[in-house]
Protein backbone atom coordinates (compact mmCIF):
# COMPACT_ATOMS: atom_id res chain seq x y z
CA UNK A 1 0.00 0.00 0.00
CA UNK A 2 2.05 2.91 -1.27
CA UNK A 3 -0.39 5.34 0.33
CA UNK A 4 1.12 4.80 3.75
CA UNK A 5 4.81 4.10 3.11
CA UNK A 6 7.69 6.40 2.37
CA UNK A 7 7.49 9.24 4.92
CA UNK A 8 8.86 9.56 8.45
CA UNK A 9 6.92 10.40 11.58
CA UNK A 10 3.19 10.02 12.15
CA UNK A 11 1.09 10.08 9.01
CA UNK A 12 -2.61 10.85 8.92
CA UNK A 13 -5.38 10.03 6.49
CA UNK A 14 -9.06 10.80 6.22
CA UNK A 15 -11.67 8.07 5.75
CA UNK A 16 -14.67 8.72 3.48
CA UNK A 17 -17.50 6.26 2.83
CA UNK A 18 -18.08 6.77 -0.88
CA UNK A 19 -21.13 4.50 -0.90
CA UNK A 20 -22.98 6.43 1.82
CA UNK A 21 -21.29 9.81 1.11
CA UNK A 22 -20.26 10.28 4.75
CA UNK A 23 -16.98 10.78 6.55
CA UNK A 24 -15.93 8.23 9.15
CA UNK A 25 -12.96 10.25 10.42
CA UNK A 26 -10.80 13.18 9.38
CA UNK A 27 -7.56 12.50 11.26
CA UNK A 28 -6.67 8.82 11.39
CA UNK A 29 -3.09 7.89 12.34
CA UNK A 30 -1.44 5.27 10.12
CA UNK A 31 0.12 2.36 12.03
CA UNK A 32 2.17 0.38 9.52
CA UNK A 33 5.38 -0.44 11.41
CA UNK A 34 5.80 -3.38 13.77
CA UNK A 35 5.94 -1.10 16.81
CA UNK A 36 3.05 1.19 15.81
CA UNK A 37 0.86 -1.83 14.97
CA UNK A 38 1.60 -3.46 18.35
CA UNK A 39 0.92 -0.26 20.26
CA UNK A 40 -2.19 0.85 18.34
CA UNK A 41 -4.43 2.53 20.92
CA UNK A 42 -2.72 1.09 24.02
CA UNK A 43 -2.21 3.71 26.69
CA UNK A 44 -4.78 6.09 25.20
CA UNK A 45 -7.68 7.13 27.43
CA UNK A 46 -10.01 8.02 24.57
CA UNK A 47 -10.21 8.67 20.84
CA UNK A 48 -10.92 12.17 19.56
CA UNK A 49 -14.30 12.33 17.76
CA UNK A 50 -12.65 12.78 14.33
CA UNK A 51 -9.65 10.51 15.04
CA UNK A 52 -8.68 6.88 14.87
CA UNK A 53 -5.94 4.43 13.92
CA UNK A 54 -5.51 2.56 10.62
CA UNK A 55 -3.54 -0.65 11.26
CA UNK A 56 -1.86 -1.95 8.09
CA UNK A 57 -1.67 -4.94 7.66
CA UNK A 58 -4.08 -6.57 10.10
CA UNK A 59 -7.15 -8.80 10.01
CA UNK A 60 -7.90 -9.00 13.75
CA UNK A 61 -7.14 -7.05 16.92
CA UNK A 62 -7.03 -7.40 20.69
CA UNK A 63 -8.11 -4.86 23.29
CA UNK A 64 -6.08 -6.20 26.20
CA UNK A 65 -4.88 -3.19 28.15
CA UNK A 66 -7.35 -0.81 26.50
CA UNK A 67 -9.28 1.69 28.59
CA UNK A 68 -12.32 2.46 26.39
CA UNK A 69 -14.71 1.04 23.78
CA UNK A 70 -14.39 1.75 20.07
CA UNK A 71 -15.69 0.66 16.65
CA UNK A 72 -13.71 -1.56 14.29
CA UNK A 73 -13.98 -1.55 10.48
CA UNK A 74 -12.17 -4.29 8.55
CA UNK A 75 -11.30 -3.49 4.93
CA UNK A 76 -9.79 -5.39 2.01
CA UNK A 77 -6.99 -4.28 -0.31
CA UNK A 78 -9.47 -2.28 -2.43
CA UNK A 79 -10.82 -0.44 0.65
CA UNK A 80 -14.13 -2.32 0.59
CA UNK A 81 -15.67 -2.97 4.02
CA UNK A 82 -15.53 -6.73 4.76
CA UNK A 83 -16.28 -6.69 8.50
CA UNK A 84 -17.72 -4.48 11.24
CA UNK A 85 -17.57 -4.64 15.04
CA UNK A 86 -19.38 -1.97 17.04
CA UNK A 87 -18.56 -1.00 20.61
CA UNK A 88 -15.62 -3.36 21.19
CA UNK A 89 -14.91 -3.38 24.91
CA UNK A 90 -11.55 -3.69 26.66
CA UNK A 91 -9.97 -7.14 27.12
CA UNK A 92 -11.50 -8.72 23.99
CA UNK A 93 -9.93 -10.48 20.99
CA UNK A 94 -11.61 -10.43 17.57
CA UNK A 95 -11.56 -13.43 15.26
CA UNK A 96 -9.42 -13.06 12.15
CA UNK A 97 -11.25 -12.05 8.98
CA UNK A 98 -9.11 -13.51 6.20
CA UNK A 99 -10.63 -11.18 3.58
CA UNK A 100 -9.37 -8.14 5.52
CA UNK A 101 -6.03 -6.51 4.71
CA UNK A 102 -6.25 -3.76 7.34
CA UNK A 103 -8.44 -2.45 10.15
CA UNK A 104 -9.72 0.95 11.25
CA UNK A 105 -10.09 1.61 14.98
CA UNK A 106 -12.57 4.47 15.24
CA UNK A 107 -14.49 6.23 18.03
CA UNK A 108 -17.52 4.40 19.44
CA UNK A 109 -20.73 4.92 17.42
CA UNK A 110 -18.84 5.88 14.22
CA UNK A 111 -20.27 2.90 12.31
CA UNK A 112 -23.82 3.82 13.35
CA UNK A 113 -23.43 7.56 12.65
CA UNK A 114 -21.87 7.00 9.22
CA UNK A 115 -24.34 4.21 8.31
CA UNK A 116 -21.38 2.08 7.20
CA UNK A 117 -22.23 -1.48 6.11
CA UNK A 118 -20.34 -4.48 4.76
CA UNK A 119 -19.74 -3.95 1.05
CA UNK A 120 -19.40 -0.15 1.29
CA UNK A 121 -16.53 1.40 -0.66
CA UNK A 122 -14.18 3.60 1.38
CA UNK A 123 -11.78 6.28 0.19
CA UNK A 124 -8.62 6.59 2.29
CA UNK A 125 -6.33 9.46 1.43
CA UNK A 126 -3.48 11.41 2.97
CA UNK A 127 -3.98 15.07 3.58
CA UNK A 128 -1.96 18.02 4.67
CA UNK A 129 -3.39 20.77 6.81
CA UNK A 130 -2.67 24.10 5.16
CA UNK A 131 -3.46 27.37 6.85
CA UNK A 132 -5.13 29.87 4.53
CA UNK A 133 -5.44 33.46 5.68
CA UNK A 134 -8.12 35.61 4.09
CA UNK A 135 -7.66 38.43 6.57
CA UNK A 136 -5.86 39.20 9.81
CA UNK A 137 -8.63 37.72 11.95
CA UNK A 138 -9.66 34.82 9.69
CA UNK A 139 -7.97 31.51 9.07
CA UNK A 140 -9.30 28.23 7.75
CA UNK A 141 -7.88 24.74 7.44
CA UNK A 142 -8.39 23.02 4.12
CA UNK A 143 -7.89 19.32 3.48
CA UNK A 144 -5.80 18.74 0.37
CA UNK A 145 -6.50 15.53 -1.49
CA UNK A 146 -3.96 13.28 -3.13
CA UNK A 147 -6.21 12.29 -6.08
CA UNK A 148 -9.61 12.98 -7.54
CA UNK A 149 -11.33 9.90 -6.05
CA UNK A 150 -12.31 11.73 -2.86
CA UNK A 151 -15.23 14.12 -2.52
CA UNK A 152 -14.90 17.86 -2.98
CA UNK A 153 -12.41 19.54 -0.67
CA UNK A 154 -13.61 19.96 2.89
CA UNK A 155 -13.01 23.17 4.77
CA UNK A 156 -13.18 23.74 8.48
CA UNK A 157 -12.95 27.04 10.23
CA UNK A 158 -11.09 27.09 13.58
CA UNK A 159 -14.02 28.98 15.11
CA UNK A 160 -16.39 26.07 14.33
Amino acid sequence: MSLVRGTRGPRYVFIYNQTKETFLALRVRVADSIVSRLVGLLGKRFLKPDGGVWIVPANAIHTIGMLFTFDLVLIDKNFTVVGLHEMIRPFKITRPNFRAESVLELPAHTIFRSRTEIGDQLVIERYEAQLEHSGPAEASVQLLRGSNTAPNAVSRSPSS
